[in-house]
């Protein structure tokens, strides 16, 4: 396993961090507990998580999925080897703390919460899941202008600047950010010499690259590194869903929420690549996570997987070593569809 620092800190984290939304939906704890066993036996020490996981959202399941890791760490019993990232939700969930916001109490309340589930005293990195303002994320296309900035960036910053302090958090992070909201991070932190922010968890995969266009920058002069989510393109880049969409797959439950995945573009895409991998000897699920692996603004990659077998090849996606070739024949297929599936 391969390890890179996260931000200016002394952690080093695995290049492949263990994603677990599926956890308590569509695996069981027990299921659950052996994807973590053998992800820590393969060298990962990245688990990310949320407080509204299981995925897709229900109330029903909300926590399941950080319940089920505390479980696990209680059992495992080696919690200083394993850093762990969990998120608080942002506006737009009833049904979170009687309705999610980030407001300071309400973001002390949820740590609060992750912290007794995950049955431990401190988080490593703690993250903002989504902004608090109208903006572009989730694969929204098309800024519109809008002064409903809702709870201010520093209000929910200082709130998160003190768990730090409190010892309740090691580290901050944010995910589905942009380039204004991430460089507001910075001002603040500048300003009132809050602890900085040292990760950004943002989509990134063959099919949707736009992080590269204003977010890679700051994450090379900041040191703000990316912790890539959807590197599978939820799991169409695996060429499994060229043909058919198992019901019980995750595009199957949810699909709806994503459309960008199975539209003309993204399916055009998808074929060149799956061609691609199989014209050098590889799978399509090995040629898309080594692309991720390989990008240098990229902290993390975070796989995740329903299945044992999936969860092996996504894991050994660390040793495959792509050639100048393949990343010529990479960049000709981006270039002649960019980003459909953003």
């Amino acid at each position: 396993m391969e390890y890179r620092k996260l931000g200016r800190t002394d952690i080093d984290v695995s290049v492949i961090c263990l994603g677990t939304m599926s956890y308590g939906e569509q695996n069981s704890e027990k299921e659950a507990h052996e994807q973590l066993d053998y992800s820590i036996d393969q060298g990962i020490n990245f688990i990310d998580t949320a407080e509204m996981y299981a995925i897709p959202p229900k109330e029903e399941t909300c926590g399941k999925t950080e319940e089920i890791i505390g479980t696990w760490l209680t059992k495992r019993k080696k919690r200083d080897e394993i850093i762990i990232a969990t998120k608080v939700a942002g506006p737009g969930m009833d049904y979170v703390r009687g309705g999610s916001r980030l407001s300071h109490q309400q973001i002390i309340k949820a740590v609060d919460a992750s912290l007794k589930r995950l049955q431990t005293e401190y988080i490593d990195l703690y993250q903002v899941h989504w902004p608090e303002r109208k903006s572009n994320y989730f694969g929204r296309l098309g800024y519109e202008y809008s002064n409903e900035m809702g709870i201010t960036i520093e209000e929910t910053y200082k709130a998160m600047d003190q768990l730090v302090k409190d010892g309740k958090v090691r580290y901050i992070g944010i995910s589905n950010e942009t380039p204004w909201g991430t460089n507001e991070y910075l001002k603040l932190s500048e300003k009132y010499n809050l602890s900085k922010i040292v990760s950004i968890q943002n989509p990134y995969s063959l099919l949707n690259r736009i992080y590269e266009v204003g977010l890679a920058e700051i994450s090379q002069h900041e040191h703000v590194g990316l912790l890539a989510y959807s590197p599978l393109g939820f799991g169409v880049l695996t060429g499994k869903y060229l043909d058919n969409t198992p019901k019980d797959s995750r595009l199957g439950l949810y699909g709806d929420w994503f459309t960008r995945y199975s539209d003309e573009s993204t399916i055009e895409a998808v074929r060149k690549y799956v061609a691609l991998a199989r014209d050098h000897g590889m799978s399509p699920t090995e040629l898309s996570l080594a692309f991720v692996n390989t990008r240098p603004f990229v902290t993390s990659n975070i796989i995740g997987a329903t299945k044992m077998d999936q969860l092996k090849e996504n894991i050994k996606s660390i040793e495959i070593k792509l050639t100048d070739q393949v990343i010529e024949q990479i960049e000709e297929i981006h270039k002649s569809n960019p980003n459909p599936a953003p």
